[in-house]
């Protein structure tokens, strides 16, 4: 073990008493369009579910899988709620008070390359009149369907995603072997200086995934590891902020990190945050190190310029936290994903792996660079 990593866990054991002297956040009234979010008790699996009346909402898994001969893919599935202000009050069973839209992309280490697809669809909200035409979300747990791409979660806590595209295809049960991590503050996960900028940031790391990958009419049955965050809100970017770098790891002995950033166009950081979980399937404060936003840093080293968009991104990353320094390296550079089909937006998003301070490789996941194209607009 990494002798930072010892050093964190004893300041988890020092931060355990003055974190359970912090009362838990209280049942608040329900949340009414337009208002800022405020801290609250997160109640499952009902906040597995959809929050309709907040402005923005996904539902991201991510993960790593190998077939029996060893090829290595990385692959993801989002789908995405987004609410339609203007046609809230409208009566008719027709109106799209709600757009759903749903990203799944499988990257072929092998053989360099990233497949991607993209779905939208207009909702009205009520299950009743839109489950024939298969657009729903579940308010009571996670049940997204969106046509032929669909997640859910069942009573067991397992996921299952199925996805139908044009040249993929992903077939995956992904089963928690830890429980789920409430980010930031129970939950409640601070995006900017402005306490209006926030979100609920629900995360499940470490998903055992077998199932089907189908790649431009080839299937590989493979076994992997994963990772699923569900996050809901009403505002997430400061007024400076053109995007975010975002990793997600699944660390080989157990442990979880997450490190973000919002950035201003110049590069610099307008707010950061994350977590590290060491290994285990408790969750309490003296298993998990919340990180303040002067704790975490990142220093791009290396950048790829598209070819389609011509966005440079940095795909290689010096990445501080309390935990350690870590590199974040792309497995392959070309991972940028165009959904101006759908979202309107260009990103980067791709399977990426984590090397230590001391020069050893300890986890891989996924690295999501938004705002490099143009400003994110949510």
């Amino acid at each position: 073990m990494n002798p930072l990593h010892g050093a964190l866990r004893r300041r988890l054991l020092i931060a355990s008493a003055a974190a359970l002297a912090v009362p838990h956040a209280q049942a608040q009234a329900p949340h009414r369009p337009g208002e800022a979010l405020k801290p609250r008790a997160l109640v499952f699996p009902r906040d597995h579910g959809t929050h309709n009346e907040t402005r923005t909402e996904w539902w991201y898994l991510t993960g790593h899988a190998k077939n029996a001969q060893g090829r290595d893919f990385g692959f993801q599935v989002t789908f995405f709620r987004s609410r339609v202000d203007g046609t809230q009050d409208l009566q008719s069973r027709l109106a799209a008070k709600q757009l759903l839209f749903a990203h799944a992309a499988i990257t072929d280490v092998q053989g360099g390359t990233l497949v991607h697809d993209q779905r939208i669809a207009r909702w009205n909200g009520e299950p009743p009149a839109q489950a024939e035409r298969g657009v729903f979300a579940s308010a009571r747990d996670t049940q997204v369907l969106l046509r032929d791409w669909q997640l859910t979660r069942g009573g067991d806590g397992v996921y299952t995603t199925r996805v139908a595209g044009a040249e993929l295809t992903i077939d995956l049960r992904a089963t928690p072997a830890q429980t789920w991590l409430l980010q930031g503050e129970d939950g409640f996960s601070r995006k900017g200086p402005d306490a209006t900028q926030a979100s609920f940031y629900v995360s499940q790391p470490h998903l055992a995934v077998r199932g089907t990958l189908g790649l431009k009419g080839e299937r590989f049955e493979v076994q992997g590891t994963a990772w699923l965050d569900h996050e809901w809100s009403e505002a997430l970017l400061h007024p400076e902020a053109v995007g975010w770098d975002w990793i997600g790891m699944n660390l080989f002995d157990g442990h979880s990190l997450t490190a973000f950033q919002l950035r201003r166009k110049d590069g610099s950081k307008v707010w950061a945050g994350g977590s590290f979980r060491a290994s285990g399937s408790a969750q309490s404060p003296t298993d998990i190190y919340r990180f303040r936003p002067g704790e975490v840093d990142f220093k791009p080293q290396r950048w790829w310029t598209s070819p389609l968009t011509r966005a440079r991104y940095p795909v290689e990353w010096v990445v501080r936290t309390p935990a350690d320094f870590y590199t974040v390296k792309a497995v392959i550079d070309p991972q940028e994903l165009d959904s101006r089909a759908s979202t309107g937006t260009v990103y980067w998003e791709g399977l990426s792996d984590l090397i230590d301070s001391n020069g050893q490789p300890v986890g891989r996941g996924y690295l999501e660079m938004t705002g490099y194209a143009q400003r994110l607009v949510l």
